[in-house]
């Protein structure tokens, strides 16, 4: 390492032992010699020379010796002193590196220990405002961190705004999805409540991977900036995570101004963000928890509640806002309980294909199947698909369980053709992780191709929502697969955001009339007129139309007069074991032979 030249006297210095660790030992050793060196000039001209006598040497050196001795303390204690501005900043220096203590050193001086002493002195205040910021403060929003949304609402927490004891009396009942019951105020008198809003933007796995860095940065500081005009100046708000940020307030006057917030947060930022040009629309789920009752939670709990929330608050679909309940949290540890159990399920042969029926209106006769994935649970039986089926989604299992269920309901469909069963369609649903699969339309081609199924025969039923999330691409991708020879069906249709013009680009054969038009066709007027105009939409386009969910006779036959082809739902079948929907279409056989 080249060093100054300067310090030359410095280094030489220490590495004596004695002045090592010590600057003014340094100081005072030279200024020691220094002083000194008169009093040796004297002494050695004494003695080489024969000018004087003993008497007036001894005098004359005994002199010089007190005055040097004298001059030498006199300088020491200056030199010593004048020193301070430069042990003063090194100690500062050291307590802020050791304790984080700002230095209190005096700034009006200006020679070069009293600029040392200011730039020091300066230095190290926005040395430590940065560190703080960096700290305490996302980079990115300017929000505070979790960090400091921990520290400030540790404070809040700490001064115990809790419910009083006669709380118990009013009633408060906090029970999933209940929000007409909140009705609690508090009077003036009783402690103000504390409540932590846990805002999650909806879908942002695909949101980060449809925009670039730096949109979906600007993105994100566009969310900040909305949310941070929403709350008030005695509000906590944070950014905890690139999709997550929390508000914790700490005066409620009432549940009802928690409920509006919530309002408040959701619809400012349902407003289309213009970034960059374009325009970007979004939503948010909120989980909200409470201080509970009398009891003091800790920052980490009431966190934890919130994320339990929103998180149930989000597998309800988008821009929900939810309460913290222990039925949620039962409910997600159940989830997390199954979806261990998931995995393996496959292989463990618990997996099982069952079928429901697609019936012909007018000729009643047995049309298609639609393919339904079952979980045999070896203890807990048959397992809901309302409560595996968005697990699967979520953690990417739908993908192998998609493509079994396919494979298994091609061989099943073949089998009852080589039997000689009436030649019948299957359905089966494309979740939205298989239709992003790259080699999608090879797989099922290779599925078609081992089991024999002629493509006519397989129908692929596939929804709004992830067809509109890239049109270029899903035109693409269904006009291949019509080029294999099977059948498209638009599932759920009417329940998106799937445009007349769009509609016209999807290569599909069938629409499904989504079962919440079917449920109360013949008692509300609005779902009845959906259903017609989907119909004649059809007719138009010529689609063939299926009705999804009828379960009564009289919904079975307002379709039947309204020219709707197919029905499907609990009036006709629930779905079944293969070996029971054999019966059906047996049955069916023998019915057209009949009718014959």
């Amino acid at each position: 390492m080249k060093l100054n030249y300067k310090l030359y006297l410095y280094l030489s210095l220490s590495n004596l032992k004695l002045l090592k660790r010590s600057y003014p030992a340094k100081i005072m050793f030279v200024a020691f010699v220094g002083t000194h060196i008169p009093l040796l000039t004297l002494l050695l001209s004494f003695l080489i020379s024969n000018s004087y006598s003993w008497e007036m040497a001894v005098r004359v050196l005994i002199i010089a010796l007190l005055a040097t001795l004298t001059g030498t303390a006199a300088t020491l204690y200056a030199i010593h002193n004048l020193l301070a501005p430069v042990m003063l900043t090194s100690t500062a220096l050291q307590d802020y590196l050791n304790n984080r203590k700002l230095p209190e050193l005096p700034t009006e001086y200006v020679d070069e220990a009293g600029t040392l002493m200011a730039d020091v002195s300066q230095t190290l205040n926005k040395l430590d405002e940065l560190i703080h910021y960096i700290t305490n403060y996302d980079e990115l929003t300017g929000l505070p961190n979790q960090n400091l949304f921990s520290d400030r609402l540790s404070g809040a927490v700490a001064k115990k705004y809790f419910l009083p004891d006669n709380t118990k009396e009013v009633g408060i009942q906090l029970h999933l999805g209940d929000r007409s019951n909140l009705t609690f105020s508090p009077s003036p008198q009783q402690q103000k409540l504390l409540a932590i809003f846990l805002l999650g933007i909806d879908d942002f796995l695909n949101l980060s991977h449809a925009l670039t860095h730096n949109t979906l940065n600007l993105l994100l500081r566009a969310v900040a900036q909305r949310l941070s005009t929403c709350v008030s100046q005695t509000d906590i708000i944070a950014h905890l995570s690139k999709d997550e940020f929390a508000i914790a307030r700490v005066e409620i006057p009432s549940f009802e101004s928690v409920i509006k917030l919530s309002q408040l947060l959701l619809n400012t930022l349902a407003k289309p963000f213009l970034i960059e040009g374009n325009s970007i629309h979004i939503t948010a789920s909120i989980g909200i928890t409470i201080n509970d009752l009398n009891e003091s939670n800790g920052v980490e709990e009431l966190l934890q509640q919130a994320h339990i929330a929103l998180s149930q608050a989000q597998t309800q679909g988008r821009s929900q806002y939810l309460f913290y309940s222990p039925e949620i949290n039962a409910r997600l540890q159940e989830r997390l309980t199954l979806e261990s159990q998931l995995y393996g399920a496959l292989e463990r042969n618990e997996m099982q294909v069952y079928y429901q029926p697609l019936i012909n209106l007018h000729t009643q006769k047995v049309t298609a199947v639609e393919a339904l994935v079952r979980w045999k649970h070896p203890t807990l039986g048959l397992v809901s698909p309302a409560k595996f089926i968005p697990i699967v989604e979520a953690n990417g299992l739908i993908t192998a369980i998609g493509e079994w269920v396919l494979r298994t309901a091609c061989t099943q469909c073949r089998a009852w053709q080589l039997a000689g069963l009436p030649a019948i369609r299957v359905s089966v649903n494309l979740s939205a992780r298989q239709f992003e699969q790259p080699n999608l339309v090879e797989v099922v081609s290779q599925i078609l191709q081992e089991t024999g199924l002629p493509p006519s025969y397989l129908e692929l039923e596939v929804t709004e929502s992830f067809l509109m999330a890239d049109i270029q691409h899903s035109v693409k991708i269904l006009n291949q697969l019509r080029e294999l020879g099977i059948w498209l069906a638009l599932d759920d249709f009417g329940t998106g955001y799937c445009s007349l013009n769009y509609l016209t680009r999807f290569p599909v054969n069938m629409l499904k009339i989504d079962r919440s038009f079917v449920q109360d066709i013949t008692s509300n007027p609005d779902s009845a007129a959906v259903i017609d105009a989907i119909i004649a939409l059809a007719n138009s386009l010529q689609l063939k139309i299926t009705a999804e969910g009828v379960e009564t006779a009289e919904q079975m036959h307002y379709l039947k007069r309204r020219g709707c082809e197919e029905g499907q739902g609990f009036y006709f079948s629930r779905p079944v074991p293969a070996d029971i929907a054999v019966e059906m279409l047996e049955n069916s056989y023998q019915l057209s032979k009949q009718l014959r």
